[in-house]
């Protein structure tokens, strides 16, 4: 439950964040006759991502034996590269979220009108709401979709409350360390997605084990109790792991670091440029 609350909180304060400053910029360019345009757009988003999340959800339970171990893997690698570009993509527009989104709207209000307005709203939640069905497509896997159903509902409730409460004072609004934190925690289960896969790829011999396993503590801490559960949910404990299971693991906390690097060096390379 807790996964699919934090996954879900996370993308649904993104996304009523974004829906809340675009209806109060419409407030602040006195358009407010625009907003029903805005929740036509969220209510077809929602209609589609729900959709999407129903025939994803659908395949994966179609599959049977090595059939499912291979689509679960491939669907835990594909939730986990989308998870890392959106919390690298995040913690980069969390300083000017408001501002970009802003002049968007501007230029929307002065140009297209009506049509502008739905397409923001609409891509902005569709993009959010195929994200969060993927993610809670791969909770599923590991705890079930009746306590998958009911942390992503209590995580949306949150979210909503949550930002709620800061659309009065939007342009004060300071993100970054919300993102920054839930960052932290979105790293350590996409790693546990990473390990988990490569566990299912093992297991239908795409990928050799190598060493199977290269430990086990099953008797320190078993999979089965309830902090072995919550650990294997979260973060994709496995007591019993083999060698490239591990190595995927902490290889794709090797990679976080490089890509952390190489954007920071990119960033402060291009401060340093001279304005012409």
């Amino acid at each position: 439950m807790l996964p699919s609350f934090l996954l879900t909180l996370r993308e649904g304060v993104e996304v009523s964040l974004i829906i809340g400053i675009i209806l109060g910029t419409l407030v602040k360019l006195d358009r407010p006759h625009l907003r029903g345009s805005v929740w036509l757009g969220v209510g077809m988003a929602s209609i589609f991502s729900l959709g999407a999340a129903v025939i994803i959800h659908s395949v994966g339970a179609s599959f049977t034996g090595r059939s499912e171990e291979i689509f679960e893997g491939v669907t835990m690698i594909i939730a986990a590269i989308v998870l890392t570009w959106v919390i690298f993509w995040m913690n980069h527009q969390a300083r000017n979220l408001n501002q970009n989104l802003e002049a968007d709207i501007r230029t929307a209000t002065s140009d297209r009108g009506r049509w502008a307005l739905f397409s923001l709203a609409f891509f902005a939640v569709l993009r959010e709401g195929i994200e969060i069905g993927l993610f809670l497509t791969t909770t599923t896997f590991t705890m079930g979709i009746t306590m998958t159903v009911l942390g992503a509902l209590l995580g949306l409730i949150v979210a909503i409350a949550f930002t709620s409460t800061l659309v009065a004072s939007i342009s004060r609004m300071q993100f970054k360390t919300f993102f920054l934190s839930t960052s932290v925690l979105m790293i350590l289960f996409s790693a546990g997605l990473v390990g988990h896969a490569v566990h299912e790829f093992n297991e239908a011999n795409l990928i050799p084990a190598l060493v199977n396993p290269l430990w086990d503590v099953s008797q320190i801490l078993s999979e089965s109790s309830a902090l072995g559960q919550t650990l294997k949910v979260l973060f994709g404990y496995n007591a019993n792991p083999s060698l490239t299971e591990v190595i995927a693991y902490f290889g794709y906390y090797v990679l976080i670091l490089l890509i952390y690097w190489f954007s920071s060096v990119y960033s402060s390379a291009r401060d340093e440029i001279p304005m012409a």
